[in-house]
């Protein structure tokens, strides 16, 4: 079997090595180091690797040095696997590594101490696969719940809330989902407070609260 080849990045010189160990001693050949995002370049060029490992701040601002050179290394070298990491979540950052395609990965530094996971993770990526850190998933869940302007409601309003924007009556609804007019009519009126719907005209709120499913869907 041929032995993958790895490029690392990472300013971080015991981090470095202690990556370039990790991975040798699993089965990779690590044919360069880098320190910036400029070498990391330069030897993935030269050294046309397998799979690049890389810091997403390094030298000389710290702050996307080794996702621009990812950038570059993708798209002159598009086989090349790629793995970013990165001490803290970084949504925009990490959706636009992913967006790239299979062969990459994005994983807290926090998740090599669990060596099995962290080759597990490299192993895949390798192989074409893409690897997302748990915590950027939640992250992204979190994020669609604030932006989603139904997540206040429970599972028996958004029913409701469902049958008024098919335009049901309150009667209707009740005979619908078997409760009483009067319940019916506390769940609307939660709904309409969860919306953010002020006193004011009732169907003209209903209208609101339906356009407001609708676009959430």
């Amino acid at each position: 079997m041929t032995v993958p080849r790895v490029v690392l990045a990472e300013d971080d010189v015991l981090l470095r090595e202690g990556l370039a160990s990790l991975l040798e001693r699993s089965g990779y050949e690590v044919v360069g180091q880098a320190a910036d995002g400029t070498q990391l370049i330069t030897l993935a060029r030269e050294a046309g690797p397998d799979l690049v490992v890389a810091d997403i701040r390094m030298p000389p601002t710290h702050t996307t040095e080794g996702l621009e050179a990812a950038r570059v290394i993708r798209q002159e070298l598009p086989d090349t696997a790629i793995l970013v990491l990165s001490a803290y979540v970084e949504v925009e950052h990490a959706m636009e590594l992913l967006a790239g395609g299979g062969g990459v990965g994005y994983l807290l530094k926090s998740r090599i101490a669990d060596v099995e996971e962290f080759l597990d993770a490299v192993q895949r990526i390798a192989r074409g696969g893409s690897v997302v850190d748990p915590a950027l998933v939640q992250e992204l869940v979190t994020a669609r719940r604030r932006k989603d302007p139904l997540a206040t409601l429970s599972a028996r309003e958004r029913q409701v809330l469902a049958l008024m924007a098919e335009g049901r009556s309150n009667a209707g609804i009740a005979r619908r989902l078997f409760v009483t007019d009067g319940t019916v009519e506390k769940h609307i009126s939660s709904i309409l407070i969860k919306l953010n719907l002020h006193e004011g005209d009732d169907d003209h709120r209903r209208v609101l609260a339906a356009i407001t499913f609708l676009k959430a869907r």
